[in-house]
């Protein structure tokens, strides 16, 4: 496919009527589940609140504007419950002075005040800055609570009228990413009250979902979708009003708290404390630079943001807006990062997700047995089966990734009780790997789509577009990713040594010699030795996809390459042409299918790149580790969130200008959050090995910019350490133990 001229890109698409035509050059793009990105919203700041499967999106002033293609509003299991709310003064909308998250992410806080305001004669009725306005929300689940403050600073009495502009379209998330359904349900008629407003739907699926909106205080007057008030203050006088947002549906509406009534401060309370709590399965780290200490601590603060606890267990959801939802690869990379400062998580995560591991053969959800599920959708497009993923199965990697994550949980905790709790499901999901993931038997985990509606793509690039040939023509299924490959020898070792130390001596030789087995083939048949670097892919045919992209470094990562081709690989992935100077790019900018801007094929993501940093730590060029740390710092720093989003564009780094972000990127975004974490393993060559109560740092090393970090509280098996490392003089890190608990023994190797 030839690439586009730049004169046909930027036609003006626009008739002799001005209106908008379809031009006559289309190009398929994605699938039908891509992600439309609205003009407007690329020009946004948006602020965001998540509490488990909840989450809110609001525009700098605290406003939920309607424009239903951006994904502003209250969402809470996959369905828009909030599309406006929308705040008025006069009659109009308030100046912004500032707009700020907290530092826990519990809640938003807005400064507005009055714009100048005249009558149609040009008489000045009231000047600017004279009254403040003080918006705060926060999330607690299925609840959402707004608390506006008012100050009189003008020095005589003023009657203000004020109005919230309310409204609920009950969208699916999937229609706010741009799909287009042929009908939809029912808007009920809004119910008002004295002091309440019920807005509902009753939806395809037969479930008829509410909003109910209540205030502190009764409007003067309230219908519709709107509710005004008058506000009368003295000079120097405060008023607060708060309302409450209470969704949910009515088979469930006793539980999520209908009409209960506003309570700002004590749904602030529970929301922290329920931070807390999560907070307390982290080690804390903390280090000598301001900036990066600051970076540590917000991607905290996003991952406890996206923790999600519900029937069938806790995990941590995979980011807001667009996948705020368990998803299997993404909880388990995210528990991989996270997994020495944080093993309780990826224990969870292991429930969570053998509770929905496969149990048949159902080609409309891409599931078979022992199959670790990708994605799970409780909304209404779901459970219509307009869309396949109310539990679906397509996607290649999650089930290696679940045993990779099992060994390596195991050996991390010494919980021998965990090991033989999952060890049936471990058994099912290598059953799995064998019969289901290698169907033609040639020792390589394929994916084919099953179902009509599926994902075409099903490794973690999985856009339509992102597995090519070096000519720029797609992979003919089914695909053999090199990744994969990787994670399945990983895997194999780690639960080779799991079954060792449960006494199935059988089992751990078995694995052993598949692992040596795929490690023999995948060197005969991936690497591509004129170009030094291992194939993308195998496609249908098994011909190699002759493609440098960053599935490469994930085998470093696995160890799955010997010393010499894990040098050259190394190389390769530092040039230029890979390394953006802010990261390492999903796609060589010398391949066809380049564009910084796309998805997958140049773009940068954090999570691909602390993998890269393991595996090139692993292969024994820590620098390169360390420059890629350097390269997304700095990008943290820059970007206005001041932590990781999932992925920005891949443009070459240039003085005095920052990265160039992805207009529909997800924030927070759980894996580009622990990224950082599984960097500093990297930099630290950490390692814990909590069957043996040790703590390895195999010649750690710090950049330049940090002269000490401090990890306190890190469990190692029935223990704990805390440690601090400092730069030394000459460049090396030096490991000291602050104190200790237990018999752990910490193994330093310069």
């Amino acid at each position: 496919m030839k690439r586009r001229d730049s004169r046909e890109a930027g036609a003006n698409n626009n008739g002799a009527d001005g209106q908008a035509r379809r031009p006559r050059n289309l190009l398929k793009v994605g699938s039908e589940f891509y992600i439309l990105a609205s003009a407007l919203g690329s020009r946004r700041s948006p602020r965001v609140l998540a509490s488990g499967q909840s989450f809110a999106v609001f525009d700098l002033t605290g406003d939920i504007l309607d424009y239903p293609l951006e994904p502003l509003g209250f969402f809470w299991r996959d369905t828009r419950y909030l599309s406006r709310c929308e705040l008025k003064i006069y009659g109009s909308a308030p100046c912004l002075l500032n707009s700020y998250l907290s530092d826990d992410r519990a809640q938003l806080r807005v400064n507005l005040t009055n714009p100048d305001l005249k009558l149609r004669g040009g008489e000045m009725v009231l000047p600017r800055d004279l009254i403040q306005m003080e918006r705060s929300w926060v999330l607690d689940g299925a609840t959402l609570v707004h608390r506006l403050r008012l100050r009189n600073y003008a020095g005589i009495p003023l009657d203000i009228p004020l109005e919230f502009f309310l409204a609920a379209d009950f969208a699916d998330i999937f229609e706010v990413r741009g799909i287009d359904r042929l009908r939809r349900g029912r808007a009920l008629d809004p119910v008002p009250g004295a002091a309440s407003l019920r807005l509902g739907y009753q939806g395809l699926d037969g479930v008829k979902r509410f909003t109910e909106v209540s205030f502190d205080a009764e409007p003067r007057a309230l219908g519709g979708e709107r509710a005004a008030f008058q506000i009368e203050l003295a000079p120097d006088q405060s008023r607060t009003l708060e309302l409450r947002v209470a969704v949910g549906s009515e088979r469930a509406a006793a539980r999520e708290g209908r009409g209960a009534s506003p309570d700002f401060d004590r749904t602030l309370a529970m929301r922290r404390t329920a931070i807390e709590r999560a907070q307390g399965g982290f080690a804390a780290i903390s280090c000598g630079n301001e900036l990066f200490d600051a970076l540590l601590k917000r991607s905290r603060a996003d991952l406890l943001s996206l923790i999600a606890q519900t029937d069938t267990g806790t995990f941590m959801m995979a980011g807001i807006p667009w996948f705020a939802t368990l998803f299997g690869r993404d909880s388990l990379v995210t528990a991989m990062a996270l997994l020495p400062f944080n093993p309780q998580l990826a224990a969870q995560t292991l429930r969570a997700l053998a509770a929905m591991q496969g149990t048949r053969i159902d080609e409309g959800r891409d599931e078979q047995p022992g199959k670790i599920v990708h994605e799970i959708r409780k909304g209404e497009m779901a459970r219509t089966g307009e869309i396949p993923f109310a539990r679906y199965y397509g996607s290649i990697d999650a089930t290696p990734l679940f045993l990779w994550l099992y060994g390596r949980c195991i050996m991390t905790t010494g919980d021998l009780a965990l090991a033989d709790e999952l060890w049936p499901n471990v058994e099912r999901a290598l059953e799995w790997i064998e019969r289901w993931g290698d169907r033609d038997g040639d020792g390589y985990v394929e994916y084919i789509r099953e179902a009509a509606s599926g994902l075409a793509n099903q490794g973690w690039k999985d856009s339509g577009d992102a597995i090519s040939h070096a000519d720029g023509q797609l992979a003919d299924p089914p695909v053999a990713l090199a990744e994969v490959q990787g994670y399945v020898y990983a895997a194999y070792l780690v639960i080779a040594e799991v079954a060792g130390r449960l006494g199935r001596a059988g089992a751990a030789d078995r694995l052993a010699e598949r692992a040596a087995r795929l490690r023999q083939a995948f060197v005969r048949d991936f690497w591509l030795d004129g170009e030094g670097t291992v194939a993308l892919a195998l496609d249908g045919r098994k011909q190699p996809c002759r493609v440098m992209a960053s599935n490469a470094a994930h085998c470093l990562a696995a160890g799955l390459l010997d010393p010499e081709r894990a040098r050259r690989q190394s190389q390769r992935l530092m040039e230029d042409r890979m390394f953006s100077g802010w990261g390492l790019r999903t796609l060589s900018a010398d391949e066809r299918r380049y564009n910084p801007m796309s998805y997958h094929n140049g773009s940068v993501w954090p999570h691909d790149n602390a993998i890269a940093a393991i595996g090139l730590a692993r292969a024994g060029y820590r620098a390169d580790a360390l420059r890629i740390l350097q390269g997304l710092f700095d990008a943290a720093v820059h970007l206005e969130s001041a932590s990781l989003p999932e992925l920005f564009c891949g443009f070459a780094r240039e003085a005095a200008l920052g990265p160039v972000p992805y207009p529909v990127a997800c924030y927070p975004q759980a894996w580009s959050a622990a990224s950082v974490f599984m960097m500093l393993q990297a930099a630290l060559g950490l390692e814990i090995i909590g069957c043996e109560q040790r703590v390895v740092m195999d010649a750690p090393a710090i950049p330049s910019w940090l002269d000490w970090l401090k990890l306190e509280n890190v469990q190692v098996g029935d223990g704990s350490v805390s440690l601090l490392v400092r730069r030394g003089s000459d460049g090396a890190a030096v490991t000291e133990v602050l104190r200790k608990s237990g018999a752990v023994v910490v193994d330093s190797r310069q």
